[in-house]
């Protein structure tokens, strides 16, 4: 008996092949949310709310839960390349669409650079700019080759992330170091603190945009991509709820929050020294796994405003062979290589953090315009995610505020400009 050969999707010449289901988005997203910000963001979040940590990650997560459900029923209705950028201008207005797409791609790629340099801080601390540097040139020839093999690379850079945080939290909970009154909220909490941690935890948790990014890759996206958002998010969210608890319960909320390396430390207390070097390779990996999702969806946001005349047309272009975006991922991974060679790239993820929220504020307010027929949700959701945003923007660091927002001013005045230049009224 004869046996049919299994059909690979193909697309016409200058689109993008649909080629990914649910599982393959699911992973894409797990890989930009469970990257490096698990074993980072622990111990900033720790120092901001004290004892009341959980009750920030608590916030960050039901903001993010309701970004994510504005972003699931917009990509439904809007199922192509560009997320929030697409879905801002198609409700709210160009002005909002493009400044959407503004704070994602500057925001995403100073995090871009982060990452880098966080890979190369763990695997040769002493040539961290070096090892940063061949990571993006790697990560960018692999996303060259096809989203497809992005998504089968990401999916074993987070098999390894996982199996290295379950080691982290089995071995906390069996130690002797367990203390569980550390999980008493005590004076050391305060709102502030609480609202400081979940904008920095909300920092952690915005990778499920990547899905949304990919509208023009993805399988049935009416179905796909509203399928894929949630199921990310809530395995996101357990596994950085046990590791913050085990993380209180053997070190406490004080030194958590003083440590460097947290979950390294945490490791350490409970009495095996053994995992230290593999939570090391863990965070590497991590990292990396952050850095390949983040260029693929800078790149994608960038081909949807280079489509539509916000950035060079020519970023538009999609390879004939591998069906992807290949000037817009060459540019994002030369404008990284540039800022990881020549700058200290770590005052910029404040306002990466303030980019996210405002890119997921125009999510929200955009989610509320849809109709009851078009998909939207309880109003309640979008409304709360929309004020959450704001309210979590303006509660990070007065640096990170001011930062953040004059990013936000100058990409308003290069519209305004261009929209002058073009003799266009401003949108």
């Amino acid at each position: 008996m004869a046996v049919r050969a299994r059909s690979r999707p193909t697309a016409a010449p200058g689109e993008l092949v649909r080629s990914l289901d649910v599982r393959d988005a699911v992973v894409v997203g797990l890989g930009s949310m469970i990257g490096a910000g698990v074993f980072a963001a622990l111990a900033p979040a720790a120092r901001a709310a004290g004892s009341a940590l959980l009750a920030g990650l608590a916030l960050a997560a039901v903001v993010a839960y309701c970004n994510a459900t504005s972003s699931a029923r917009l990509a439904a209705r809007y199922p192509v390349s560009g997320g929030t950028y697409v879905y801002g201008r198609e409700r709210l207005g160009e002005f909002w669409g493009y400044l959407a797409g503004w704070c994602f791609v500057v925001g995403k790629t100073a995090s871009c650079a982060a990452m880098a340099l966080t890979v190369g801080a763990y695997v040769w601390p002493g040539q961290a700019h070096t090892v940063a540097i061949a990571a993006v040139v790697t990560l960018t020839a692999v996303n060259y080759a096809g989203v497809q093999k992005t998504a089968w690379l990401t999916r074993v850079i987070v098999a390894v992330v996982l199996a290295v945080l379950t080691a982290i939290v089995v071995t906390s909970f069996v130690s002797g170091a367990v203390d569980a009154t550390r999980l008493d909220v005590g004076a050391d909490a305060s709102w502030d603190g609480v609202l400081q941690a979940g904008g920095l935890l909300f920092f952690a948790f915005a990778g499920y945009a990547r899905i949304a990014t990919l509208g023009d890759e993805v399988r049935d996206p009416a179905r796909t991509i509203p399928r894929a958002i949630p199921v990310a998010l809530a395995i996101t969210l357990v596994v950085y709820a046990l590791v913050a608890v085990s993380g209180l319960l053997v070190l406490g909320p004080g030194r958590l929050g003083t440590t460097a390396a947290p979950l390294s430390d945490v490791a350490r207390e409970a009495g095996a020294d053994w995992l230290v070097p593999v939570v090391r390779l863990g965070a590497a990996v991590a990292a990396l796994g952050s850095l390949l999702a983040l260029i693929l969806g800078v790149s994608r946001t960038t081909l949807a405003m280079a489509r539509d005349g916000h950035l060079p047309r020519r970023l538009s272009a999609v390879h004939p062979r591998f069906k992807v975006p290949h000037r817009a991922e060459l540019l994002v991974g030369t404008v990284v290589v540039l800022l990881v060679a020549f700058t200290d790239v770590r005052g910029a993820i404040g306002f990466s953090s303030f980019g996210v929220l405002v890119y997921y504020a125009v999510a929200n307010a955009s989610a509320l315009t849809l109709s009851r027929q078009e998909g939207r949700p309880a109003r309640v959701v979008p409304a709360t995610g929309l004020l959450g945003c704001l309210v979590l923007a303006f509660a990070l660091p007065a640096g990170s505020v001011i930062a953040g927002a004059s990013v936000v001013v100058a990409g308003a005045v290069v519209y305004a400009v261009r929209r002058a230049l073009r003799g266009a009224p401003s949108a």
